[in-house]
C-alpha cells in the first residue's frame, strides 16, 4: 500500500515533493484538508479531532501516514498514538526528524538526553504549535542546556496559501524583529511549519548568515527513506491519489502555483 502524506492544507506539498524526489518508485498520496483550514488558530481538541478523522479515512489506502502538519504534529499525534494504532498501521509525525538533525542524534537513537553544539535556537511556527510546547518536549528528551525562544508567525501561513508573497516575506522580516528581541542571537532557527520553506530564504536573510535555518522537507523525506528501510513491506504496491475535503478544482489550481508543478486533486 502507499504512503500517504497529510497536512491540513497545502504547506504539506512541500514534503510530498521532497519525498517523491528523494523516493521515486514510492507511491505516495497526499490528503489536504483544506475545508478546515488553518489548523494553526484552532483549539487542540479540534486539531486532534480533525486530524483523527482524516487519518482514519487515509488509513483506509494507507499503512502508514506522515502527519506533513506541525500543528497536527504538535497537538495530535501523542494521544492518537496513546489511543492505539489498528494493527498493521503507523502514524508519524514531523517534529523528531527535525530534532534529531539539529541535535545530530541518528535515527533509534534512545540515549539518554546529552549537551549539543546548538544551545540557543529559534523556532518560527503557527500559534497553537506554539502553544502545545510540544517541540521543547520532544527536544528535552534528546538534549539538555538548550535554550528556546518561540514566536508564533500569525498570518503567515495565509499569506503563502494566497500566494501573496510580498506579505508573506513582510511577515518573516517582522516576526525575525520580535523573535530577536528575546534571543537577539540565536545559533539556529526551527522553521517549524511545512509552508515556512516557500519563505526560507526570506528567513535566512532576515536571520544572518551564521545562523544555521532548518526546514522540514528534505529532513522528513530523508528520515522516511531511512525508516522504509527497516520496514520494506510498507514501500511497495499501492498508487498515489492526490485528495482534498476542498473543492478539487480550486485546490488543485493552488497546489499547481504552490509548487510549481502540475498537481489534480480528487474529492476526499
Amino acid at each position: 500500500m502507499s504512503v500517504g502524506i497529510f497536512d491540513s492544507g497545502l504547506g504539506g506539498l512541500t514534503v510530498w515533493d521532497a519525498v517523491t524526489r528523494r523516493l521515486p518508485d514510492l507511491a505516495v498520496s497526499y490528503y489536504g484538508d483544506n475545508a478546515n483550514a488553518p489548523y494553526g488558530v484552532r483549539t487542540a481538541d479540534d486539531v486532534h479531532d480533525l486530524t483523527q478523522a482524516a487519518v482514519t479515512r487515509m488509513w483506509e489506502e494507507n499503512d502508514l501516514v506522515v502527519l506533513a502538519c506541525n500543528t497536527a504534529s504538535a497537538a495530535a499525534l501523542r494521544r492518537m498514538q496513546e489511543a492505539g494504532v489498528p494493527e498493521g498501521k503507523r502514524v508519524l509525525g514531523v517534529f523528531v526528524p527535525l530534532i534529531e538533525a539539529l541535535t545530530e542524534r541518528g535515527w533509534g537513537d534512545n540515549s539518554p538526553p546529552r549537551e549539543v553544539a546548538v544551545n540557543q535556537v529559534a523556532l518560527f511556527a503557527t500559534p497553537a504549535t506554539v502553544a502545545s510546547r510540544a517541540f521543547q518536549r520532544e527536544l528535552s528528551f534528546r538534549a539538555v542546556g538548550v535554550d528556546v525562544e518561540a514566536q508564533a508567525c500569525g498570518g503567515l501561513v495565509d499569506a503563502i496559501e494566497d500566494g501573496d508573497m510580498i506579505l508573506a516575506e513582510a511577515l518573516v522580516r517582522s516576526h525575525v524583529d520580535a523573535l530577536k528581541r528575546k534571543m537577539p542571537k540565536p545559533q539556529a532557527a526551527i522553521l517549524g511549519c511545512t509552508h515556512y520553506p516557500l519563505v526560507q530564504e526570506a528567513f535566512q536573510a532576515a536571520l544572518g548568515a551564521d545562523v544555521t535555518v532548518f526546514s522540514q522537507a528534505d529532513i522528513v523525506a530523508d528520515s522516511l527513506s531511512d525508516y522504509l528501510s527497516r520496514r520494506p513491506a510498507m514501500a511497495t504496491g499501492g498508487s498515489a491519489r492526490m485528495l482534498t475535503t476542498g473543492d478539487p478544482a480550486r485546490v488543485s489550481d493552488r497546489a499547481t502555483q504552490f509548487l510549481r508543478r502540475p498537481l489534480t486533486f480528487e474529492a476526499a
